[in-house]
């Protein structure tokens, strides 16, 4: 190549740049538009169409769905409909899963009694590592298996690409792509999967911001927490026939606000640490069409609620068995669990919450699951993960011996929205980057956040309050 190619060359591709900055920043939709009308006139020239109710009732059923105004609405009753099933079919199974779990416990440690094991074997074994495996398995399962198979309807309906299609323009203002929508809304579920759902997102920039953002969609592992707090302390005001559709639906605000701190989030790293432009997202919306059993069943049991099942107890083995040794080791007359707690208790009142919260969402990093039973453990002054037998006696716990106050149910349901990922999500997160810097990130970034977050409300809370 010469030096007047090269000179020529540069110029011209500096020119092209300088166009391509003066450009209207919807230039890219004006384009597609404008593709697409030139398609749809030649289509309409071209060729002779014949009464199609089936064409006819999709398009009706689209100018609803992806509405400017009936879009958003309907895509959250829907997703509150899914959170109410979710929440009220999964008691009466996890019930049943755990007791027949905890029978199994109580028998073989009744045995190892009989056989003369000693003691701190047997609470080990059964009492620390079992028992943190039953409660992730009895605590996990039955919502996985509501929720996906709900969601597999959805995807398999052909909705969630309409999902996808109402919030682009939210993700694209972020500076993100219209398919971490669906990303986002995997990770209801489960963070594990929505940061393998990343996938489908072709830019490398944008699939990242996906998979780093992820976490501020609750999973189903902070669902227990996130009910807890809405029945106890907000459906508790309300009569009981419409306490669970209360508690739904402060659910449904809880995973809004998630949503929001996406959005933000997302602009600040395509502002800063993955500065680019979106990519052009343009989607072709499939027909609807009845879904496929068995696909359903195969891809929601199989695919997503055993995969994520068997990461989480590979995990929550070792929680059970460290919740078992800081519960059962005494030095001066206190637990290590409560010397932890009590180590923690000025960093937790700083932001609104107390030490023993804080030891509890430290534990439960391998499966967010735990975080309830630790909590109840630690206050309690039992050495094994425990519940309480009502709704009522939580409440009594909680508000009359430990002063809980509405600050610590707002703050801590801002913490268990915002906090670090478990450890299945952080290890999935390195499988699919293979980047500790961006895991790292992953991790840690969502945790200052919750701290920065909590932080500020208590301190307002406490300003107004005098």
């Amino acid at each position: 190549m010469t030096p007047n190619t090269e000179h020529s060359t540069g110029a011209l591709l500096q020119r092209a740049d300088g166009l391509r900055r003066n450009l209207s920043g919807n230039f890219r939709d004006q384009l597609v538009q404008a593709l697409y009308a030139d398609a749809e006139s030649i289509a309409r020239r071209a060729v002779k169409p014949v009464g199609n109710r089936r064409w006819d009732w999709d398009q009706r059923l689209d100018q609803l769905v992806t509405s400017p105004v009936f879009g958003l609405p309907i895509m959250l009753v829907l997703l509150a409909i899914v959170f109410w099933l979710t929440i009220n079919g999964a008691n009466v199974p996890s019930a049943m899963i755990a007791n027949g779990l905890f029978w199994i416990e109580a028998q073989a440690s009744a045995l190892f009694d009989a056989w003369g094991v000693p003691w701190w074997i047997t609470g080990f074994l059964w009492h620390g590592t079992y028992r943190g495996l039953a409660w992730v398995v009895s605590v996990m399962l039955p919502p996985m298996a509501i929720f996906f198979p709900c969601f597999t309807i959805l995807e398999d309906l052909g909705y969630l690409p309409r999902v996808a299609f109402n919030l682009d323009w939210l993700f694209k203002k972020a500076g993100a792509h219209g398919k971490q929508s669906l990303t986002m809304t995997m990770g209801f579920g489960c963070n594990a999967a929505g940061v393998i759902a990343a996938r489908i997102i072709d830019s490398p920039r944008e699939r990242l911001i996906a998979i780093l953002t992820n976490n501020f969609a609750p999973c189903n592992g902070r669902f227990p927490t996130l009910i807890m707090l809405a029945t106890v302390f907000v459906a508790a005001a309300f009569p009981p026939a419409v306490a669970s559709v209360v508690a739904a639906g402060s659910v449904v605000m809880v995973v809004v606000i998630g949503i929001l701190f996406t959005l933000i989030v997302s602009a600040f790293l395509s502002r800063t640490l993955l500065k680019g432009e979106a990519s052009a997202f343009t989607l072709e919306l499939p027909p609807y069409r009845r879904p496929n059993i068995g696909r359903i069943l195969y891809t929601s049991l199989i695919d997503r609620t055993i995969f994520v099942l068997w990461r989480a107890i590979q995990t929550a083995a070792p929680a059970g068995a460290l919740i078992w040794i800081l519960g059962n080791i005494v030095v001066g007359g206190q637990s290590l669990a409560a010397h932890t707690a009590n180590f923690l208790d000025p960093l937790g009142l700083a932001i609104g919450l107390d030490g023993v919260i804080l030891l509890a969402f430290i534990i439960a990093i391998p499966a967010n699951e735990i975080v309830v039973p630790t909590m109840l453990m630690v206050y309690m002054g039992v050495g094994v993960m425990t519940d309480v037998p009502s709704y009522e006696a939580l409440r009594g716990l909680l508000i009359g011996q430990h002063g809980w106050t509405m600050l610590t149910v707002v703050n801590l349901m801002l913490f268990s929205l915002l906090h670090s990922p478990c450890a299945t999500t952080i290890l999935t997160m390195w499988k699919e980057t293979r980047s500790w810097k961006w895991t790292t990130l992953g991790a840690l970034g969502p945790l200052g956040i919750a701290f920065l977050v909590t932080f500020a409300t208590a301190t307002v809370a406490r300003l107004l309050g005098g």
